[in-house]
């Protein structure tokens, strides 16, 4: 299988999700510096932007010298997510580097233009503490289903389908950073705050999509929806290889894509857009891995190559 194949620089071996990852630390650095005098703090991020490329690869070295199963299994994860989720916080700076202000206009003024009023003010009509509460709870579990969705794969069928999960995520949520870059939207929870009447009230749930807002979220990083095109690939993910898992996430995840402008994070937009985000990831998905194995085919060439001539 494509994942399989590694690249080898000494005693290194790079997958194709690690190089997604470190390309992407790249990419975003490479931007910051192209682009500093629009970037606040570009010194600053670039160099976080190294130290988590460090970190990064000290994990991927680590990781295949670690021969209990279960730790080896954590570091991946571990890794793998720190390193997605620091890339959405990256991205905050480079927002606002091609456009001087927020398109959210472009949204509402097409939202109302086809629907003939605002979404995510609509539901007000029918909030109630008991409905806020399962939304929130949809929107809140993406974030442990990140490793649980791994676990159940990499239990069940393996290291290489959780690598096909891993990359997949990956690549769909690097095209939504992306997104945030060319088509910049604060989001409804940042332009049209104070336009809400109805207040979201619900129990623990609740609590923790707030503390979400408040402590993760910032202006912007809204369309894609991150949220709505992740859990689409852990949906295929999970028909893909764990059915049982895939009947368990249907109403969670019809209810997430609703959850995005029902919790006001998001606009209506948002959330198609980040679905169609996700169908074109795993489009690309399989187009990338085998230029991975013509890749790594060439790599393992050369390097016989080098040491037929060292000999």
């Amino acid at each position: 299988m494509f994942l399989d194949r590694r690249l080898i620089f000494g005693k290194l071996e790079l997958q194709l999700t690690d190089a997604l990852v470190i390309a992407a630390l790249l990419f975003f650095s490479l931007v910051a510096l192209v682009f500093f005098l629009r970037v606040e703090g570009w010194s600053m991020l670039v160099l976080k932007n190294a130290g988590v490329a460090l970190f990064f690869l000290g994990a991927v070295y680590v990781t295949p010298r670690i021969h209990h199963r279960f730790l080896r299994f954590l570091v991946r994860v571990a890794a793998i997510t720190l390193s997605y989720a620091y890339l959405f916080g990256a991205v905050d700076k480079l927002q606002l580097i091609f456009h001087d202000e927020w398109l959210d206009p472009y949204i509402l003024d097409l939202e109302q233009y086809l629907f003939g009023f605002q979404p995510t003010l609509w539901t007000e009509t029918f909030t109630s503490p008991w409905l806020t509460e399962w939304m929130m709870f949809s929107y809140v579990i993406y974030v442990p289903l990140y490793p649980i969705l791994c676990g159940i794969i990499y239990f069940t069928r393996g290291e290489l389908p959780m690598e096909e999960y891993f990359f997949t995520l990956g690549l769909t949520n690097i095209l939504c950073d992306i997104g945030f870059i060319l088509f910049p939207v604060a989001s409804p929870m940042y332009y049209i705050k104070e336009i809400y009447t109805v207040p979201l009230d619900g129990y623990v749930f609740t609590f923790l999509g707030e503390l979400m807002r408040s402590q993760l979220h910032y202006a912007g990083g809204s369309i894609p929806s991150p949220h709505a095109a992740a859990a689409t690939i852990m949906w295929v993910m999970a028909f893909r290889y764990h059915r049982p898992s895939f009947y368990v996430l249907t109403p969670i995840v019809l209810s997430l894509y609703v959850s995005t402008f029902y919790g006001r994070y998001h606009y209506l937009t948002d959330a198609i857009v980040g679905i169609i985000t996700a169908a074109i990831a795993l489009a690309l998905a399989p187009v990338l891995m085998r230029a991975w194995d013509r890749l790594v085919e060439k790599g393992t060439i050369r390097l016989m190559f080098s040491r037929t001539e060292a000999e």
